[in-house]
């Protein structure tokens, strides 16, 4: 790796990160010629473009959201491919199924995008994998001091027990998480604790198939009945959080509400999510894992993006000399 060329390697655009050697946008916000996908999430995949390059690994939950006539070019972690005048590789980045990191070199630069990652086991995908770099262009969902995992089992065990204690009561126990990835990692993290079956929302079916076709093993699980009533009284269902706020719920009777999720981890999120727990589990890195991954890629220069970018560029320059700055909209100012 050599010093910062000329010009960027990846400027920001209307439609996102833009590549001008490659030709390519990484996670566009609207239809390219060309678009390098990090993962299937909709904030990141968006139909529309001509070309899309991802994990071959995250093909199906990609499928999922594009359709079957999408023009997908899957390729294994690591593999090179030549775009424009750059080489580019995936690595995998621990968020979901299929996420991966985008790491681009040309002229002997090389540059890496992290997309959205986590650090912490995850038995549904691959393992983040630390890249060195001339330039980290990391995200910084949860870049914060105050934001710090627990293990997932830890979590996982904690919504066993609360299920549990629901079941003595004869109550339903109704656990809202993210329809892709959350759901499958609690369905996953629960075959250390039961093989009993849990019950889903049927917007979940989908992506659960799509894991299970990819070969990742979850306790089994059951569709919500369609009927009001209390069949499913001391059961465990999942359900996306858009379902607490409609009719669905009314099926259920007594019932007991939890949601999944980082943002858990204040209390004040807790308190106003409406549910009666709030169980502390994140896709995304927490700020030890943020300030060791960073310090893990040798990156002279740290460009952050999403979240709370002001607080960690503050931290990379003053504590450890870094190079940072935010980058984008909705990136706050580190001035």
């Amino acid at each position: 790796m050599t010093g910062r060329s000329r010009a960027p390697l990846l400027v920001w655009t209307e439609r996102g990160l833009y590549c001008p050697p490659g030709a390519f946008h990484i996670d566009p916000a609207a239809g390219v010629p060309c678009a390098v996908v990090t993962h299937a999430h909709g904030d990141h995949l968006r139909p529309g473009s001509a070309r899309y390059v991802l994990a071959s690994v995250g093909a199906g939950v990609a499928r999922l959201r594009l359709g079957d006539k999408a023009g997908l070019e899957t390729v294994e972690y690591g593999a090179v491919t030549g775009i424009g005048d750059t080489r580019v590789s995936l690595h995998p980045a621990g968020h979901i199924l299929g996420s991966a990191q985008v790491r681009i070199e040309h002229a002997g630069e090389v540059w890496v995008v992290s997309g959205d990652f986590k650090r912490a086991a995850d038995p549904t995908c691959r393992p983040f994998e630390p890249i060195e770099c001339d330039v980290f262009v990391s995200e910084a969902t949860f870049a914060r001091p105050v934001y710090r995992w627990p293990p997932g089992v830890e979590t996982v065990a904690e919504i066993v027990r609360w299920w549990h204690a629901n079941r003595e009561r004869g109550i339903t126990s109704v656990l809202f998480c993210y329809a892709l990835g959350k759901t499958q990692r609690v369905l996953a993290e629960l075959l250390a604790f039961t093989s009993d079956p849990v019950h889903v929302h049927e917007a979940l079916a989908g992506p659960i198939r799509a894991y299970r076709d990819a070969g990742v093993p979850m306790v089994p699980t059951l569709p919500a009945p369609s009927a009001s009533g209390r069949q499913l009284a001391g059961a465990l269902v999942l359900a996306p959080p858009g379902a607490a706020r409609g009719r669905w719920m009314r099926r259920f009777g007594e019932a007991s509400t939890g949601l999944c999720s980082g943002w858990m981890q204040l209390r004040s999120n807790r308190r106003q999510s409406g549910h009666d727990r709030g169980f502390v589990l994140s896709d995304h890195a927490d700020w030890p894992a943020l300030v060791d991954t960073i310090a893990r890629t040798r990156a002279p220069r740290v460009l952050l993006m999403h979240g709370h970018t002001a607080t960690l560029v503050r931290f990379l320059r003053e504590e450890r000399g870094v190079d940072a700055a935010p980058l984008g909209p909705g990136s706050e100012s580190a001035a």
